[in-house]
């Protein structure tokens, strides 16, 4: 859903890393930072907290919240529209998160498979088995 050549920060910083406080995260995403409360507020964007209580943002919120603006704005969808689109973009990625591990498991096992076993083509040949009887 975000547009990662877009966040404020180059390569080599963590884009989870909670370096942001909430007036820097504010004019990142070209927002006022009672914007910003209220949509913490709605779940919308949710920062870490330091100890003292004070918003930290990291370059993915602040990506976030411009999708979050992009999407009000130009696409003209509601604040309640806009968080059920953010969860679901997260279940879908979890999602492809967890095929990719499936997808890792299953070539593991597969190359565990015998090589001795040679597949038969799938022509037009039928093959026919007959259990043997019990005497």
């Amino acid at each position: 859903m975000t547009d990662t050549t877009q966040e404020p920060h180059d390569a080599s910083v963590d884009p989870d890393a909670q370096i942001f406080v909430i007036s820097v995260a504010a004019e990142l995403a070209g927002m006022h930072a009672q914007t910003l409360r209220n949509y913490d507020r709605l779940g919308l964007v949710t920062p870490h907290r330091t100890q003292g209580g004070g918003r930290r943002y990291s370059p993915r919120d602040v990506a976030l919240l411009r999708e979050v603006q992009r999407l009000s704005q130009d696409e003209g969808v509601n604040l309640a529209g806009i968080k059920r689109i953010i969860e679901l973009t997260n279940q879908v990625e979890a999602l492809q998160h967890r095929v990719r591990e499936l997808a890792e498991e299953l070539a593991q096992v597969h190359a565990g498979y015998r090589r001795d076993l040679v597949p038969i083509p799938r022509s037009n040949a039928l093959v026919v088995w007959k259990p043997r009887h019990k005497r």
